[in-house]
């Protein structure tokens, strides 16, 4: 009788048990085993902050199947005849003898395992700031489900009054959610100009300002010098410009580097962002070897060059690829990233796809344009909520570059759509008329995708002249005077208005009083309303009339990320 093919699994949080699962159903001989240090399996790690925030209190839904089985050892043996061990931890690999050895944490037992193929799912591991102090109790991270313990029981014994949240990421918004939510005092903390780097600048500090108005604070451009304590329990954190800042409770979530130590010392190539390089059959230098998850580096789509992309979803997807090309042979490819990604922010959500504005100048894309769209998702009489999208397209060729979305509407949605415009490599004229499905309890008649495509044609095409609000609120500090026309009716100015010299002037009386506004036809005049649908509107009017400087604030006052006059 042959003997039967052995398919071993390193890790067992996200991409590896959907590894062994997929080897399993392609091939129902092969005998598959997960090798896992910790005691839990196939986590849903992406829930943690959710469980530290009370959305729910059954520690056992992050380890769930959807039918609501936990998923163990002994369930992995009877559902799939997959054996896991748990609080495993391998300490070496020998590919030469095609080897792994393993020591079981709880017993001290020591063994080794040959395999015929290996996958290696080790994820990665939390970045901790290079200062005085990270050893003190009190200072976490949220990259396990022992940190996810230690902050939920931090939330409900209630104790805790003051926390600071190192890092502005998604992770660490998600966790300000959580802590804040448990009546913390929560303090975010950002070396960067911004939050969420994925967002350009406009866009996050629209984020920033909605977490201000949920009672956190936020500092940026301003990192950690030290953590402060006395008996070795946190008091307080020193930030770079001296400032200390009171605080019981820490949580670092600057980012994680992949886990690779395994792989190093059994000389499998390195790329250079420190991740394992994988071709497109997530197949390691070694070709009986494969690689999974947060421990590798992956092809960007959009750029062809590589980037660490540590996603829930495409440890999934790269699991599966990684399963059936060891359970068979290499038949099936994972191309790669756009990196799309959602964080919730409270009652907000932020999102994107592909390139900002920000990373495409940086990665030397020159020809691009943009727009800002703000509008709601579906009618006011069902309710709809604000949207702002920025779009990052190729000026020449309306290739559909990125796309950023933040808002109380339905981001998700938005991100979707451009995200498989994204992979489908399509261009703004595809977008104009795509079909889409439409009723006014879930969208628009044009909807908020739509309409972005369509401000995004006319800008191209030169009927509408954008400008940012960014640059809007640059050229007044530097001294610039445009002609400021808000086009809104006198109610909507009363309740909010910008405060920066702006003359009301409502659309529908834009063409009687015509002669009110600047007889310099070459005087630049920036048109705005709330979100800058008249905006636009009152651009064609006076460029009928003669005024050749002439551009709309994109987004309008519902996309002004600076302080307001009311």
């Amino acid at each position: 009788m042959a003997q039967r093919k052995r398919i071993i699994v390193i890790g067992g949080s996200a991409a590896g048990p959907k590894a062994a699962a997929k080897a399993r159903r392609i091939d129902n001989d092969a005998e598959v085993i997960i090798l896992q240090k910790d005691a839990d399996l196939s986590m849903a790690s992406c829930g943690y902050p959710y469980y530290v925030g009370g959305y729910f209190d059954d520690r056992n839904q992050l380890l769930c199947t959807p039918a609501g089985i936990v998923r163990n050892p002994m369930f992995y043996l009877n559902a799939k005849d997959i054996d896991a061990k748990v609080n495993t931890e391998v300490s070496a690999i020998d590919t030469k003898k095609h080897s792994v050895s393993f020591r079981n944490l709880m017993t001290g037992e020591t063994g080794t395992l040959t395999y015929d193929k290996l996958i290696i799912a080790t994820g990665a591991v939390p970045r901790m700031p290079p200062v005085p102090g990270t050893d003190l109790q009190g200072i976490t991270t949220l990259q396990s489900m022992k940190d996810a313990d230690f902050l939920r029981k931090i939330r409900d014994e209630g104790k805790i009054k003051k926390a600071a949240v190192i890092g502005g990421g998604l992770i660490g918004i998600e966790t300000c959610e959580a802590l804040q939510l448990a009546g913390i005092e929560i303090t975010v903390i950002e070396l960067l100009p911004q939050l969420l780097t994925f967002l350009d600048w406009e866009l996050a500090k629209l984020v920033e300002n909605h977490v201000r108005s949920k009672g956190a604070n936020v500092i940026t451009e301003n990192g950690i010098a030290a953590f402060l304590g006395e008996d070795g329990q946190l008091n307080a954190v020193k930030l770079q410009n001296g400032t200390e800042l009171p605080c019981e409770l820490a949580v670092v979530a600057i980012g994680v580097r992949p886990n690779i130590k395994l792989a190093r010392e059994a000389g499998l190539k390195i790329g250079d962002l420190g991740g394992i390089e994988v071709n497109e059959y997530m197949q390691t230098s070694d070709p009986d070897i494969y690689a999974v998850g947060d421990c590798l580096e992956t092809l960007n789509r959009i750029t062809g060059k590589k980037v660490h992309a540590p996603y829930g979803d495409l440890a999934n997807l790269q699991g599966r690829v990684a399963g059936e090309n060891a359970a068979s042979t290499n038949c099936v490819t994972f191309p790669g990233t756009i990196q799309t990604g959602i964080c919730k922010v409270f009652d907000y959500a932020a999102g994107s796809t592909g390139l900002s504005e920000t990373s495409a100048k940086r990665l030397g894309y020159k020809d691009i344009i943009t727009v800002i769209n703000a509008s709601p998702d579906k009618p006011g009489f069902m309710e709809g909520m604000l949207l702002v999208t920025k779009l990052v397209a190729d000026k020449n060729t309306g290739k559909i570059l990125g796309a950023q979305c933040i808002g109380p509407g339905n981001v998700a949605k938005q991100i979707a759509q451009w995200a498989m415009a994204i992979q489908g490599k399509m261009t703004i004229e595809d977008m104009i008329n795509a079909d889409l499905p439409y009723a006014p309890p879930f969208s628009l008649a044009i909807d908020h995708f739509i309409a972005t495509a369509h401000i995004m044609q006319n800008k191209m095409k030169g009927r509408m002249k954008g400008i940012s609000c960014k640059e809007v609120h640059d050229k007044l500090n530097t001294g610039e005077k445009p002609f400021i026309l808000d086009v809104r009716g006198p109610d909507e100015f009363e309740q909010m208005r910008l405060g920066i010299g702006e003359t009301l002037m409502p659309l529908g009386a834009l063409r009687k009083r015509i002669k009110e506004l600047p007889e310099d036809k070459n005087r630049e005049i920036i048109c705005y309303c709330k979100i800058s649908l008249r905006g636009y509107e009152a651009q064609l009017v006076l460029e009928s009339n003669g005024w050749k400087n002439v551009k709309v604030m994109e987004g309008g006052i519902m996309a002004w990320p600076y302080p307001r006059e009311k």
